[in-house]
């Protein structure tokens, strides 16, 4: 079996590679780091939304380009690999995927076309405070079709305008914009919000248990997301390996010395073995196939742990300069700290995957 990119896709990831190059240089980020005003670069969404990412994997009745999700695990990559300071992560991996796993045809008709356009920003609203998200933890309610409850934090919920909302009784679709408080986080370029749904209006998304349609939605975003870690993970071991290169000490590059050698190779064992579960996350979403939640469990431990990992070492790398405000390697720590915790912490992923292996072993 094959899970390397095909090649249209390696067309594809090195056309994004260009397209980020030049719309989203370091600046962009900055931009929005430095700013508190500001919670996306709404040039560089605009532009995503042109190139037709934002509906890579939507059908094409929906006004989606139907390419398929491997497709998009490419674009992801690349986002992730550039730090790209905009809600894509929230509206397509959570939001439109919600649509396509359980939408209604009229949901799909009216939702994902403006998903795909750029019109719509999406955010996918589950945590209520610290720890897992479980049913006793659940207090946002509904009566009839109006919603009641608070959220927090909420990746992009100051910005959405329009939320997939988990409730005692299953997920609803919510039209923004809402009541928010926008919070302070370590990644300043990907907003989060309080969230407070006040008696508003509120519509059914499919008919599973909330915990179960979230687990779903969780384990197809666990797989993109894992994708854009590894990006970041990758650009990471890039500035650590060309800064060793080019810095002196002694009369030698720093590259020759053994313990940063070491450092590197660390790193770049670490992306290895999250690049092949990622592929096999891909193939699984890609293909419906019934081991996705052990391949995105997989994928979404190994990535976060290698970003985690590529971003920490960057910085170390780096020595004295590393720590600095004005040095780049800060934004990769931030975001591989800001993705780790998106979809469920870490422990609650090494939760999943053993629960997955001793449920397979069992069979």
């Amino acid at each position: 079996m094959n899970f390397d990119y095909s090649d249209d896709q390696k067309m594809l990831k090195d056309e994004a590679r260009k397209f980020l190059d030049a719309k989203c240089p370091v600046t962009v980020v900055r931009g929005v780091l430095d700013d508190d005003t500001r919670h996306y670069d709404e040039a560089l969404w605009r532009g995503v939304a042109e190139q037709g990412w934002l509906g890579a994997a939507i059908p094409e009745q929906y006004g989606g380009l139907g390419l398929g999700h491997v497709e998009l695990c490419a674009l992801a990559e690349e986002l992730g690999r550039a730090v790209a300071p905009i809600p894509f992560a929230s509206t397509v991996y959570f939001v439109a995927e919600a649509l396509m796993l359980l939408g209604s045809e009229a949901q799909k008709a009216k939702w994902l076309p403006k998903i795909a356009s750029g019109e719509v920003i999406g955010a996918f609203a589950t945590s209520e405070g610290p720890g897992p998200v479980t049913s006793t933890s659940i207090r946002t309610s509904v009566v009839g079709n109006r919603i009641t409850g608070t959220k927090i934090p909420v990746t992009d919920g100051n910005i959405a305008n329009l939320l997939v909302v988990l409730a005692k009784d299953g997920l609803y679709l919510v039209e923004g914009p809402v009541e928010s408080e926008v919070l302070t986080t370590l990644d300043p370029t990907r907003s989060a919000a309080r969230v407070t749904f006040a008696d508003n209006d509120c519509e059914r998304l499919g008919d599973e248990d909330g915990l179960s349609a979230m687990s779903q939605v969780f384990d197809r975003a666990a797989v993109l997301l894992a994708f854009e870690q590894l990006g970041g993970a990758d650009r990471a071991l890039e500035m650590a390996k060309a800064y060793a290169l080019d810095r002196q000490a002694f009369g030698r590059p720093i590259a020759g010395y053994q313990a940063i050698k070491h450092k590197l190779a660390d790193i770049y064992v670490k992306n290895e073995i999250a690049r092949s579960n990622a592929y096999y996350g891909a193939w699984a979403l890609n293909a419906g196939a019934a081991e996705l939640p052990l391949a995105a469990a997989t994928a979404r431990v190994a990535a976060s742990e290698a970003y985690w990992f590529a971003s920490k070492e960057n910085i170390q790398t780096h020595g004295g300069i590393g720590f600095t405000w004005e040095a780049d390697p800060q934004l990769h720590y931030r975001r591989s700290r800001q993705l780790s915790l998106v979809a469920g912490a870490p422990s609650t992923w090494r939760e999943r995957l053993v629960t997955q292996l001793e449920q397979r072993n069992a069979a």
